[in-house]
């Protein structure tokens, strides 16, 4: 099978996503003798573009999980990219707890844009929430699993079978949205929960910049008029630790995460 080009397509807003995207589209090129490139539509003025992928390109094509499934708010976007024939590799990315059905969502959204997606892959990111679950993964072994999966995609591209990868999870009507719940069992609801922004500000903007919603005033950077997906870039790449969360209902849900999922979640990957 004829290859023009290998693409890290993503929406990363702490860089997990990004690093394994890259990481597997860098050693697929590389294995494949071909260049590569990014499409990288985290932030809102690129899922403006029109996707740029061609019918002999390979593009690995990477979200996070939200609540195990897609996120929701690239639901609108992610409906309008086209493929155009171009092969690809859908990468979910989860904080330690699960993937659910981001994963099977994912590929069957790519089916219906004109890709063919012909492997995917569940890899494990620190969790947007902590500093502790799944801390600094992807990690050294993660990286070796990527590597290990490029290879045999490779075989897989060269076989030309097109054939709609088989993964795990519940095909459509997936299963609804992950529901954190307290210790009554009473359902625990952060969707309207937003940052909040200490004295420790300088004003510097980055939080502004990094938004993947554009939900940040840059005018005062202490009000978000728009939504929030709780993704945390603006609380890990600030520079001066000046946002935060308080709201109880969120706390109690990150503990909770990092309370009881400690085990070490493995890279799954299917081709």
């Amino acid at each position: 099978m004829k290859v023009r080009k290998v693409w890290a397509a993503y929406f990363s807003a702490t860089g997990t996503t990004e690093k394994v995207v890259k990481g597997l589209a860098k050693s697929l090129a590389k294995k494949l003798g071909m260049e590569w490139d990014c499409f990288d539509f985290t932030l809102p003025k690129a899922r403006k573009l029109e996707t740029p992928f061609q019918e002999e390109d390979v593009v690995v094509f990477g979200t996070p999980t939200i609540a195990g499934r897609v996120p929701n708010v690239l639901l609108k976007y992610l409906a309008t990219i086209e493929g155009r024939g171009a092969l690809a590799i859908p990468i979910s990315l989860y904080g330690n707890r699960n993937y659910d059905d981001c994963l099977i969502e994912l590929r069957d959204i790519l089916a219906k844009a004109h890709f063919y997606p012909i492997a995917a892959g569940a890899f494990i990111g620190e969790h947007s929430f902590s500093k502790i679950l799944g801390a600094g993964r992807p990690d050294e072994k993660d990286m070796t699993i990527v590597e290990e999966f490029a290879e045999k995609i490779v075989k897989k591209i060269a076989t030309g079978d097109k054939t709609l990868i088989e993964v795990k999870g519940t095909p459509d009507p997936y299963r609804w949205y992950y529901q954190p719940r307290d210790r009554q069992g009473n359902p625990v609801d952060i969707r309207k929960v937003k940052p909040l922004t200490n004295e420790e500000c300088t004003d510097c903007k980055i939080c502004a910049k990094v938004c993947p919603m554009g939900s940040i005033s840059f005018e005062n950077v202490r009000e978000i008029p728009g939504i929030c997906i709780k993704c945390c870039a603006c609380i890990k790449k600030c520079p001066e630790d000046a946002k935060y969360y308080e709201d109880t209902g969120y706390l109690y849900h990150q503990h909770e995460l990092e309370e009881g999922y400690t085990r070490r979640a493995e890279p799954e990957y299917f081709v």
